[in-house]
C-alpha cells in the first residue's frame, strides 16, 4: 500500500456515526479474479490448502447417498404395511397387511376373506386407528444429506482439485485468507520520527494524539505534527520554555485542529496555536512551594508529571488536566491579549493536596492515581452536554464523571466492580462516543439520534454506560443527566486500552497486547488477534505512586492486592475508524477489512464456495455485520449485498465449468454438489430461485451432471420451499431417479410438487411403468380432479386376484409387488378422499372439490352397477371380464372379497364426516342454479342408512365367511351408537349382529368383539336378554355379564362371573364387599346365594390374596371363617397368613378384635406359628389371653418344634413355676448334648456342614433359653414379693430356701454345670479343636466359645445381684434391715449352691476355675468404671478451670471516648477525680469485706449464717433493678460487657462510681457531674452506661428512659446490651 493516506479532516464530520465502510481499492470485476487466479488453485500442492479457515469447519463426508445410487443412500421408509397405511398415532398392527413401493419389502399375507383361512393375526383394532399414507408427513422423513437445514461446514479444499482431508486435530489454529486489519507502516514518518538523527533532535516519541494531523509528544520536551502525507509540518516548542519542561507526558488537540496542548513531566501545561508557534498561546505552570504552602489558588505540584490532557467543547482556553498523584484540575483562561495578558483560573476537581489534613471521619487516606481520564468530545449534532464540559475519570477505586462548566459538580460516581478479579492486574481506561445523528433509525431504540456513551474497564471487566438527557423547566439551568450501565463484558485477561472504531464497534487491547473487536448491543467479540510484534509503546506511570496499596497486604481490602500494569493509553488511539498505534520504533494504522474485502480475499484465494457462504452470512446477517461495515437495517444490508451474491456465485458457476471442460474430472462431482448446496441456500436466502433454473440449471445441464442439481433440489421440494419447476427439470428428474432406481423417492417428489408443470401424459405412464401409484393418483387428483380413474387402475390390479378362488394361486399372487402393496393403498385413497383430504400429502381440499370427489366415490361404490370411464367413452370397466353378467355393486363386491376388515375401517373413517349428514341439504346446496353431472347427483343422495344397507345386502352369509362379517358386525355395532339419528335397522337385524359377535372366529378377536357388542348394547336392549346369556357366557363376555346380573340384582351370579373372569379375579372383593354391605339391602335368599358361591370357591378366594379374603370375610360374612378355614389343607401356610390376617391385624385393616374369635381359632394360629413363624410364638402367647389357651393341646407342638420359651411362658402363666424351670433346664441339657455330640464329631463333619457356625448357633441358644430363665426367676420374685407384702412379714430361716430361691439355684446350678461341662469339650489344649495334623486352621474358634459359655453363669449372676439388691420396691421405714434381707437371699443362694456342688462335682477345681472368671470379670469391669470416673474428672477439671481462666480475663477497650457522648472516659486527661474516686471506693469495699468476714466467724461460733443489712439490701435492689453501688456490664455473649468490681475483677481502669443511699459520691466534688459507670462490649467500644442506655430506649422506641424497667440477671446486672455499631 502507497504511503499517503486518504484521511484528510476535510472528509465528512460524521463519519464516526456511519455504519459503512468504504474498501480502500477499486473491485476488481469477480469474474476476472477467479481466471487470473486459476493457476493458483490447480498448481498449488494439496497441503498448502489443507487447513480450514476459522470461520467454517471441514465437510463431513455423507455416507447416506453413493455416487453409485446404492440402497443404502434411500431415506429410511416404513417397514411394515401398518407404517405405510395407518396413522403413526396408533402402534395396533396392521389390518391385512401391506408394503413399500420398493424393492425388498415385507409381504403381506393372503387374502383375509378366502374361505378356510383364520381371522387376521395378530389382533388389531381396525376401528380404533386412521389410515396414513407413508408420504403424509414429510417432516417425519429422515432428513436426507442433501437437506439445507442439515449442510455441515464448508472448507475451502472443496472448491479446490484436490480434496484432502485433514482430521482436526492435525490442523494448527486457522486464519482467513484476508487481513483482519490492514496494517500501513508510515516509513516517511518514522525515518523522521524514530531515525537517529530524529531521536538526537527530538527526542523519542512518547505519546500520540490524532484528528486531521498525526502528533507526537517526544521524551525532550518538543511536539512533531505530520499531516496524513506524512509530511512534517509543524516543530513545537524549541527555543521556548517547553523544552526546559521535561518530557512531553500527555498531548491534545483542539475540536479545531487549530490548538496543540502539551504537559510536562516537570508540571507545566503549554497550549500552542497552530497558526504561531514561536512562542506558546497559554502557560499554565504549577504551584511554586509558596503558592502550595498559603494555598491560594490551585494548580498542579511541581515535578508532578501530567498524564492526563483534553480540551473541553470547542474552547481553546478551556482544559482539564490530572497527574499521576491523583490530582484533577480544570483550566479556564480568560480573555485577552497574548499569553501575558490572560490569566487563568485553575479549580480542582478531583484527589487532595499531600499535606492537605486528614478527613474529619479518622479513615487513614490510600494512595490513588487517575489511570483513566477524558473530556466528552463534541458529536455532529448540538447537545446540551456540549457545554457542560463532561469529564470521566477513572481511580483504582471509583469512575467520577464532572461537569466542569458553569462551576464543578460531580455528576455520577461509580465503584469498581465486584466481578473484578482479587489478585488481577491493576489496569483501567475508558472512551467516549458523542451523540451523532443517524441516518437510519437506531433498530433498538428508534431514535435518529444515538445517546452519549462511555465504555470504561476495570481490569477485565467492560461496562458500557449510557447517558440520558432530562431537559429541566428552566431553560437557563443545565439538563439532569442519567446514567445507565447497559452492557457488561469480562475478557479473559486484564484490558490497558479501549477505543471505539465506530458508533458500534469496540476494539480493546489487552495486557498482552492482544487486539479485541467486540460489537456494542451484543458484546460479541468478532475478531481477536495478537500485536505483541508491533512493540506497541507503554510505560510504567503508576506503580510508585500505587506502590503501598498493591505490594502491602491490607486486612480490610483484600481485592486489591494485585500488580500495577504499564500504561498503553497514550499509544493506543482510533480515528474515524482508523486504529493508530505508536510503537516503540514506529507509528501504524490499520483499519478492519469491510465485507467486500473479505469476499474479495476468498475468491482471491480460490474459495469460491466460502465466498457465497460468506456474502449469504453477510445478506441474513448472520455474520459480524457491524464489524465489517454492514448496517444494522436489514433492506439497506440486502440492497448493497445482493447483487454482490448474485455476481460470486455467476462468476463461481462460470469458472467452475470453465475448468471442468478444459480438465475434465480435476474437479470431481463432489465439489459440484457443494456448489450446489451453496447456491440453493444463497437463492433461498436472497428469495431468487429463478437463478437456480434460469442460470445455474443450465451449467449442470449442459455438462451432463444434472443429476447433482436435481438431488440437491429434492429436500427443497419436500419441504415446499419450491415447488413449481420446469418441465424440462421434471423430465430430467424422472430420468436421473429412474436410472439410480430410486423410484420411491421420485414418488415422493412428485407428490409435492405444483402439477400445472407437469407433463401428465409422460408421468402417468411412468408411474403406471413403475408402479408409483401414490404419484400416480396424485397427478390424476390434483392435475385432472378426476377421481374415479385412480381408483379403476387400483381395481384393475384386483381383477385376475378376485377371479381366482385356488388359495395356493392366491397367495403366489400376493406375493407380487402390485397385488401384494399396491393394490392395499385404494384403502389409505379411499380414507382421504372421503374425508377431504388430498391424497397422500393430507392436505385439506377445498370443500366444493371435497364435495365433487366424495359424491363421485359414493356413487362409483355404491351405484350398483358397471360404469363407462371416461364419460363419452365406450369402454366400460368389468370385474369379472370372463363372465357374461357382472354381479349387483361389482366394485364394491370385489374390494369387500379381496380385503373387507381395511375397507370397513376407511368406510369407519368416512362415516364421521360430517357429507353423509342429510342428502336433501347436500342436493339443495349442490345442486342449486346449475345441472349436475350423474354421478354427482347420485353421490349427494348416498347417506348412512343407504351405505349399511347395501352392505348388509352385500355380506350375507352364503356369500362371505364369518371370518369377513366379524367386521361388518363390528362396524355396525360401533357406528349405530354414535349416529343413532341416521341410522335405522331392524331389531331382528341387531339381533344377529349381536349374535355374530357372540360367535367371533378367532380368540384375537375377543377384545374387539366384546367392546363392539358393549357399544351395541349401550344404544339397543334386546328383548329377551336371558336369551343371550348363553351365548355371552360361551363367547366369555364378562365385563357384558356382569353388567347383566348386576341390572338383574342376581348377585350370586354377579359374583361366579367374577370368579370366572381370569382378567378381573382381583375384583371379587369388592364385589363381595358391594353385594353384602348392610347398604345392599339383599334378601336372605340373595344373601345365601352369595354365601353359596363363596363356599364354592372358598379355596380360590384364600388363593388370591390371604389377608383381603380374611377381611373381606371378617367384615361381611364372619359366619364362614370356619368353613373356609376347613377348606383349606390342615396345616397349609395359606391357614396360618389366613387366621394371621384374623388374630395379628395391621393397624390400619380389620376392625374386628381377635379377643373376639373362639379359642380353637387362637390355639390352631399358635400351632401353625410354631410351624411357619416360630419365633414370634414367644411373643403373641406373651399377650394373648390365658383362658384362650389349653397347654395340653398346645404343648406337644411347641415342644415337637422346640418352641421352648412359649411353652415356659404358658406354665409360669397357669402357675407351673417348677415344672416350668424342669422343662427349661431339661432343654438346656438337651442343648448341651447336641454342642458335646457336634464337637466330637466335628472332624468327620467339616465338610458336610460349617461346625463353626453350628456350635456358635447353639451357644447362641443357651444364652437365650438362659435369659428365659433369669425372666422366669424374676417374675417369681415379683410375685413373691407382692404375697410377701400381703401375707406373713417374716423373712425365711437362714437354712431354708424360699420357692423363688430355689427357682434360682436350680438355674444357677444348672448353668455352672453346663458351662463347666462344655468349658472342658471345647478348650483350646483339647484336639478336637484341630481338624487335622496336616491342617493348622482350627475347626472351631475357642476363645470365642468359651466366652460365650462364661457368659451364661456370668449372665444369670448379674440377673441374681440385680434381683435382690432391688429386692424391696415398697418403701421401708428400716433401710438397713431391707438390705440385710436383700443380700442374705443372695447369700443363702450363694451357700446352697456352692453346697450342692461340693456334694455333687467330683472336682472343685473345675467349679473354681469357673467361679474364678466370673468373679475375675467382675473386677475388671469395677477397673473399668474407675478408671473412666477418673478421666471424666480430670477432664471435667481442665474445661472449669479454662472457664474460670476466661471469665477472669477483661476486655481492653478500642479507644479512650464514650462511642455516644465523645467524652473521654479514662486515660489521660479524663474529668474528675477518677482516681481518688476509685481509692475511696476500694476502702470501703475493703472495710464491707472485713466487716462480712467477721460476721460470718461470729455466726459459725453460734451455729447459723448470718448476712450483712447492707448485702441484703443490696442483693434485694439488684434483683429488683434497682441502682447498684457497683458498675454494671452486660452479661458474656457477643455483645457481653464485663463482670462487677465486687466479683473479684475491675471493669475499666477507675471508671465505675455511682451514688450511694445518702446521695453522695465516691471522690466526687460539689459542682462535679459523676462520670458513672463503664459498659465494654465484646467489639471494644466502650460507652457510659447512661448513654448506652438512652441508645438502646431510643432503638427499642418504648418511650422508656434509662430508669425504666430492664431485665436483669440474678447479679443484678443488665442481661443484655448490643452494640449499637456492629449490632
Amino acid at each position: 500500500m502507497e504511503d499517503h493516506l486518504d484521511l484528510s479532516p476535510e472528509g465528512d464530520a460524521a463519519s464516526s456515526d456511519e455504519e459503512t465502510i468504504k474498501p480502500e481499492r477499486e473491485q476488481e470485476e469477480l469474474s476476472d479474479i477467479v481466471e487470473e487466479r486459476s493457476s493458483v488453485i490447480f498448481d498449488q500442492p494439496a497441503e498448502n490448502g489443507a487447513i480450514a479457515n476459522r470461520y467454517r469447519q471441514l465437510l463431513r463426508d455423507q455416507d447416506d447417498v453413493s455416487e453409485e445410487g446404492s440402497t443404502e443412500g434411500l431415506p429410511r421408509r416404513a417397514g411394515s404395511p401398518i407404517d405405510s397405511l395407518l396413522s403413526a398415532q396408533d402402534d395396533s398392527p396392521s389390518l391385512a397387511g401391506s408394503m413399500i413401493s420398493s424393492v425388498g419389502s415385507s409381504r403381506v399375507p393372503s387374502l383375509a376373506s378366502r374361505p378356510g383361512l383364520n381371522s387376521p393375526t395378530p389382533s388389531f383394532r381396525p376401528f380404533d386407528r386412521r389410515f396414513q399414507s407413508r408420504i403424509s408427513s414429510p417432516s417425519a422423513l429422515s432428513p436426507r444429506p442433501t437437506s439445507p437445514a442439515f449442510l455441515t461446514g464448508h472448507s475451502r479444499q472443496a472448491s479446490m482439485s484436490s480434496q484432502f482431508l485433514l482430521e482436526s486435530g492435525e490442523t494448527e489454529t486457522p486464519t482467513p485468507p484476508w487481513e483482519v486489519v490492514r496494517w500501513t507502516k508510515l516509513k516517511k514518518l518514522n525515518g523522521q520520527a524514530f531515525s537517529e538523527a530524529g531521536r538526537r533532535s527530538f527526542g523519542s516519541p512518547t505519546c500520540l494524539a490524532v484528528s486531521a494531523s498525526i502528533v507526537l509528544g517526544t521524551s525532550k520536551g518538543i511536539i512533531l505534527m505530520f499531516d496524513y502525507n506524512q509530511n512534517l509540518k509543524m516543530i513545537i516548542g524549541p527555543g521556548t520554555k517547553a523544552v526546559e519542561s521535561g518530557p512531553i507526558t500527555a498531548i491534545a488537540i483542539s475540536a479545531d485542529y487549530t490548538t496543540i496542548a502539551g504537559g510536562h513531566a516537570s508540571g507545566n501545561i503549554f497550549t500552542w496555536d497552530t497558526s504561531r508557534v514561536s512562542r506558546p498561546f497559554l502557560h499554565i505552570p504549577p504551584l511554586d512551594s509558596s503558592q502550595l504552602q498559603n494555598r491560594t489558588m490551585d494548580g498542579h505540584i511541581q515535578n508532578v508529571s501530567i498524564t492526563h490532557l483534553g480540551f473541553l467543547g470547542t474552547r481553546h482556553t478551556a482544559l482539564v488536566s490530572a497527574d499521576d498523584r491523583g490530582m484533577a484540575f480544570s483550566h479556564l483562561a480568560t480573555r485577552g491579549t497574548g499569553a501575558l495578558g490572560r490569566t487563568v483560573k485553575t479549580t480542582r476537581i478531583l484527589g487532595r493536596y499531600p499535606d492537605a489534613p486528614p478527613p474529619s471521619s479518622g479513615k487513614p487516606l490510600k494512595p490513588s492515581t487517575v489511570l483513566a481520564f477524558s473530556p466528552l468530545p463534541l458529536g455532529n449534532v448540538e447537545r446540551a452536554t456540549d457545554s457542560m464540559g463532561l469529564t470521566a475519570m477513572l481511580t483504582p477505586y471509583l469512575l467520577v464523571i464532572v461537569s466542569t462548566t458553569p462551576i464543578a459538580q460531580t455528576q455520577h460516581k461509580s465503584a469498581r466492580p465486584k466481578d473484578v478479579a482479587p489478585h488481577s492486574a491493576m489496569t483501567g481506561c475508558l472512551a467516549w462516543f458523542p451523540a451523532v445523528k443517524l441516518k437510519v433509525p437506531d433498530p433498538s431504540t428508534g431514535s435518529t439520534m444515538s445517546k452519549v456513551k462511555l465504555v470504561y474497564c476495570w481490569s477485565n471487566v467492560l461496562t458500557v454506560l449510557d447517558v440520558d438527557e432530562i431537559p429541566t423547566e428552566d431553560k437557563d439551568k443545565p439538563p439532569i443527566l442519567k446514567f445507565k450501565s447497559r452492557s457488561r463484558w469480562k475478557c479473559e485477561e486484564a484490558i490497558v486500552a479501549v477505543q471505539w472504531l465506530s458508533r458500534s464497534v469496540l476494539t480493546v487491547l489487552t495486557i498482552t497486547q492482544r487486539l479485541i473487536v467486540l460489537e456494542d448491543r451484543s458484546m460479541r467479540m468478532t475478531e481477536a488477534f495478537d500485536l505483541i510484534h508491533k512493540y506497541i509503546y507503554h510505560a510504567d506511570l503508576f506503580s510508585t505512586q500505587l506502590h503501598n496499596l498493591v505490594e502491602q497486604l491490607d486486612e480490610d481490602d483484600t481485592s486489591m492486592h494485585g500488580v500495577v500494569a504499564d500504561a498503553f493509553y497514550m499509544s493506543f488511539k482510533a480515528y474515524k475508524g482508523r486504529i493508530f498505534l505508536l510503537g516503540f520504533n514506529d507509528v501504524s494504522i490499520g483499519a478492519l477489512s469491510n465485507w467486500a474485502d473479505r469476499l474479495i480475499a476468498l475468491m482471491e484465494n480460490g474459495d469460491y464456495i466460502g465466498a457465497i457462504q460468506l456474502a449469504t452470512s453477510y445478506y441474513t446477517g448472520d455474520a459480524n455485520k457491524l464489524t465489517v461495515g454492514l448496517p444494522e437495517d436489514a433492506a439497506l444490508r440486502h440492497r448493497m449485498v445482493r447483487d454482490k451474491v448474485m455476481e460470486i456465485m455467476s462468476a463461481s458457476l462460470k469458472y467452475v465449468f470453465g475448468q471442468r471442460q478444459k480438465r475434465g474430472t480435476s474437479i470431481d462431482d463432489q465439489h459440484l454438489r457443494q456448489l450446489a448446496e451453496t447456491c440453493f441456500i444463497a437463492c433461498h436466502s436472497i428469495e431468487d430461485l429463478d437463478f437456480l433454473f434460469d442460470e445455474m440449471y443450465e451449467w449442470y445441464e449442459d455438462a451432463g451432471v444434472e443429476g447433482i442439481f436435481l438431488e440437491i433440489l429434492e429436500p427443497y421440494i419436500l419441504e415446499k420451499t419450491i415447488s413449481t419447476i420446469p418441465p424440462t427439470a421434471v423430465k430430467a428428474m424422472v430420468r436421473h431417479y429412474v436410472s439410480k432406481g430410486w423410484e420411491s423417492r421420485l414418488e415422493e417428489i412428485i407428490c409435492h410438487m405444483e402439477t400445472a408443470t407437469l407433463d401428465i401424459d409422460q408421468v402417468t405412464t411412468l408411474c403406471k411403468q413403475h408402479g408409483l401409484y401414490d404419484a400416480l393418483i396424485y397427478v390424476w387428483n390434483q392435475a385432472l380432479s378426476d377421481y374415479i380413474t385412480p381408483l379403476i387402475d387400483l381395481l384393475t390390479l384386483l381383477i385376475p386376484l378376485v377371479q381366482n378362488t385356488d388359495y395356493a394361486t392366491s397367495r403366489n399372487l400376493m406375493e407380487d409387488e402390485n397385488y401384494g402393496v399396491n393394490a392395499l393403498k385404494m384403502f389409505p385413497y379411499l380414507s382421504y378422499t372421503l374425508t377431504g383430504r388430498i391424497y397422500p400429502n393430507g392436505e385439506r381440499m377445498n370443500d366444493e372439490i371435497a364435495s365433487k370427489a366424495k359424491a363421485e366415490i359414493y356413487w362409483f361404490l355404491f351405484s350398483g352397477k358397471s360404469i363407462t370411464w371416461p364419460k363419452g367413452s365406450s369402454k366400460s370397466f368389468l370385474t369379472r371380464p370372463t363372465e357374461t353378467e357382472e354381479p349387483s355393486f361389482p366394485y364394491l363386491r370385489m374390494i369387500l372379497q379381496y380385503d373387507a376388515p381395511s375397507f370397513l375401517s376407511a368406510l369407519n373413517e368416512a362415516f364421521e364426516d360430517p357429507f353423509l349428514n342429510d342428502s336433501q341439504e347436500k342436493q339443495l346446496n349442490g345442486g342449486t342454479g346449475k345441472d349436475l353431472p350423474e354421478e354427482q347427483i347420485f353421490g349427494l343422495t348416498v347417506d348412512r342408512q343407504y351405505v349399511v344397507s347395501i352392505l348388509l345386502e352385500i355380506m350375507n352369509p352364503n356369500d362371505f365367511a364369518p371370518e369377513d362379517t366379524i367386521y361388518l358386525d363390528m362396524f355396525i355395532a360401533r357406528n349405530l351408537p354414535k349416529f343413532p339419528q341416521y341410522l335405522l335397522i331392524p331389531g331382528s337385524t341387531l339381533d344377529k349382529v349381536l349374535t355374530g359377535l357372540c360367535e367371533y372366529p378367532g380368540m384375537d378377536l375377543a377384545e374387539d368383539a366384546q367392546l363392539s357388542a358393549e357399544y351395541l348394547l349401550s344404544a339397543y336392549q334386546p328383548p329377551d336378554i336371558s336369551r343371550m346369556i348363553p351365548l355371552f357366557k360361551k363367547a366369555c363376555f364378562y365385563r357384558i355379564l356382569k353388567r347383566t346380573y348386576r341390572n338383574d340384582k342376581q348377585y350370586g351370579k354377579l359374583l361366579q362371573t367374577y370368579f370366572e373372569d381370569p382378567e378381573d379375579q382381583t375384583e371379587v372383593f369388592e364385589c363381595i364387599a358391594e353385594c353384602l354391605q348392610p347398604q345392599a339391602g339383599l334378601t336372605k335368599k340373595q344373601v345365601h346365594d352369595v354365601h353359596d358361591v363363596i363356599k364354592e370357591h372358598s379355596r380360590e378366594l384364600v388363593e388370591l390374596d390371604p389377608v383381603r379374603a380374611a377381611q373381606t370375610i371378617a367384615e361381611y360374612a364372619p359366619d364362614l371363617h370356619r368353613f373356609i378355614l376347613d377348606s383349606l389343607d390342615e396345616g397349609s401356610e395359606l391357614q396360618y397368613e389366613y387366621l394371621k390376617a384374623l388374630l395379628e391385624p395391621d393397624t390400619e385393616t380389620s376392625e374386628q378384635p381377635a379377643s373376639t374369635y373362639d379359642r380353637d381359632f387362637i390355639e390352631l394360629y399358635v400351632q401353625l406359628m410354631c410351624r411357619y413363624n416360630s419365633s414370634h410364638v414367644s411373643d403373641y402367647v406373651g399377650i394373648v389371653q390365658a383362658t384362650n389357651l389349653r397347654l395340653d393341646k398346645l404343648l406337644p407342638t411347641m415342644e415337637h418344634t422346640g418352641v421352648i420359651d412359649a411353652v415356659v411362658i404358658l406354665m409360669a402363666r397357669e402357675g407351673q413355676v417348677q415344672d416350668a424351670m424342669s422343662r427349661l433346664t431339661r432343654h438346656l441339657e438337651t442343648m448341651e448334648s447336641a454342642l458335646q455330640g457336634l464337637v466330637a464329631n466335628a472332624d468327620d463333619n467339616a465338610d458336610d456342614l460349617d461346625v463353626k457356625e453350628a456350635a456358635e448357633e447353639l451357644l447362641r441358644g443357651l444364652q437365650k433359653y438362659t435369659h428365659v430363665g433369669i425372666w422366669l426367676c424374676q417374675g417369681q420374685m415379683k410375685t413373691s414379693k407382692k404375697l410377701n407384702g400381703v401375707g406373713r412379714r417374716g423373712s425365711p430361716s437362714p437354712s431354708d430356701l424360699s420357692p423363688e430361691e430355689a427357682l434360682w439355684l436350680e438355674l444357677i446350678d444348672t448353668t455352672v454345670q453346663i458351662t463347666r461341662r462344655l468349658s472342658s469339650v471345647v478348650a483350646p489344649s483339647k484336639s478336637i479343636s484341630v481338624s487335622s495334623s496336616s491342617s493348622p486352621t482350627p475347626v472351631l474358634d475357642s476363645d470365642k466359645l468359651v466366652a460365650l459359655l462364661r457368659s451364661l453363669v456370668q449372665h444369670t449372676f448379674t440377673a441374681l445381684m440385680t434381683a435382690t439388691s432391688t429386692q424391696s420396691g415398697a418403701p421401708s421405714n428400716n433401710r438397713l434391715v431391707t438390705t440385710s434381707g436383700s443380700s442374705l437371699t443372695f447369700l443363702r443362694i450363694l451357700r446352697a449352691f456352692l453346697t450342692r456342688a461340693a456334694r455333687t462335682s467330683p472336682n472343685l477345681a473345675d467349679l473354681r476355675a469357673v467361679l474364678t472368671s466370673i468373679f475375675s470379670a467382675y473386677a475388671y469391669e469395677e477397673s473399668i468404671l474407675r478408671l473412666s470416673n477418673r478421666l471424666l474428672e480430670q477432664q471435667l477439671f481442665v474445661n472449669v478451670k479454662e472457664a474460670v481462666e476466661l471469665r477472669q480475663r477483661g476486655w481492653r477497650p478500642r479507644g479512650s471516648t464514650c462511642e455516644a457522648c465523645g467524652k473521654r472516659v479514662w486515660g489521660p486527661g479524663v474529668s474528675g477525680n477518677v482516681f481518688e474516686a476509685w481509692e475511696e471506693k476500694q476502702a470501703i469495699e475493703n472495710k464491707k469485706r472485713d466487716d462480712k468476714k467477721a460476721a460470718q466467724a461470729a455466726a459459725r461460733g453460734k451455729g447459723k449464717a448470718v448476712f450483712s443489712p447492707e448485702e441484703e439490701e443490696s442483693y434485694k435492689g439488684k434483683g429488683k433493678g434497682k441502682s447498684t453501688a457497683t458498675p454494671t456490664a452486660g452479661p458474656s455473649g457477643p455483645s457481653s460487657s464485663q463482670d462487677h468490681v465486687s466479683n473479684g475483677r475491675q471493669d475499666v481502669q477507675g471508671l465505675a462510681v455511682e451514688a450511694n443511699a445518702n446521695g453522695d459520691a465516691y471522690g466526687r466534688r460539689k459542682d462535679q457531674q459523676p462520670p458513672g459507670p463503664l459498659v465494654v462490649l465484646a467489639c471494644r467500644h466502650i460507652y457510659h452506661k447512661a448513654c448506652l442506655d438512652a441508645l438502646q430506649a431510643k432503638q427499642r422506641g418504648d418511650g422508656e428512659d434509662a430508669h425504666g424497667h430492664r431485665e436483669v440477671d440474678e447479679f443484678g446486672r443488665e442481661a443484655r446490651y448490643r452494640c449499637p455499631i456492629d449490632g
